[in-house]
């Protein structure tokens, strides 16, 4: 096997017999024996498959990161701590980890339509800031520094998903693994996903070297309730740290206690 990086696809054609042509930007076309459509939210090979497309869920995340944060941004510093931050409220929430390096990462998130988002011109970072820093107005400072102090121009990810049991019928010759099966809200599981994906589709193939077909509808019957049960809990966890009960879901979540 050899893998070509920089290969931007730009089209998949469909041959019969279970075969495809992927065009390429700026590399010649190939056809395939077996396609696997691995690329991701807004995959080009889904729609051989599915006419399902990937729907805004209402919430957006905004990214910032602070650098020597220990001795620079000491007060954010130790709101985080040595792990992470989850600062939730109804429709809303700072959440911050620490990486390598005294790294402060920070998502800002917010639960605003489209046409709010599309209002902030996120090519001022100046201006972007201060308007998405308006919506904790009265927050503990140390909180609103991971938004106010961010050393990087704010980036906006905006959240959509697939439909929580997406599934497809049978078509020779090409399956979805990773986000192009089973988009979902952010869980901590989306990558984890993706890989485990990969492992049973190569062991659906080395179990069924001589029949393609058959390794992808053991691979596919299995891979649909698995991906309907992460993309419900993945739903369930991002009501439960910006919906209505916020931040008492989240303490009743790790406490197993209901709210009084």
């Amino acid at each position: 096997m050899t893998i070509k990086w920089g290969h931007k696809v730009t089209a998949v054609h469909p041959l019969g017999d279970g075969r495809h042509e992927v065009a390429f930007a700026d590399a010649p076309s190939v056809t395939t024996g077996l396609l696997v459509g691995a690329d991701g939210a807004w995959s080009r090979v889904r729609p051989l498959l599915s006419g399902a497309r990937p729907e805004y869920v209402g919430t957006s995340f905004i990214e910032t990161y602070l650098y020597e944060a220990d001795t620079r941004h000491p007060a954010g510093a130790k709101a985080v701590g040595g792990g992470a931050l989850l600062a939730l409220a109804p429709g809303k929430g700072i959440q911050a980890h620490r990486e390598p390096g005294g790294v402060l990462h920070t998502y800002v998130a917010l639960n605003k339509p489209m046409d709010w988002l599309a209002a902030i011109d996120f090519t001022d970072a100046g201006a972007a800031t201060a308007r998405v820093a308006e919506e904790f107005d009265g927050w503990a400072p140390e909180l609103t520094a991971l938004i106010t102090d961010g050393e990087t121009p704010p980036v906006l990810r905006t959240l959509h998903t697939l439909p929580i049991d997406h599934r497809w019928d049978r078509v020779p010759g090409v399956t979805l693994l990773g986000d192009a099966a089973h988009l979902m809200p952010p869980s901590g599981e989306g990558a984890n996903l993706a890989m485990f994906d990969g492992a049973e589709l190569a062991q659906a193939i080395a179990a069924h070297p001589d029949d393609t077909e058959a390794a992808l509808t053991a691979y596919e019957t299995a891979l649909f309730p698995r991906s309907a049960r992460a993309a419900a809990e993945a739903t369930e966890i991002l009501k439960i740290c910006y919906g209505d009960n916020a931040p008492h879901s989240m303490v009743e979540f790790f406490t197993g206690a209901e709210k009084a």
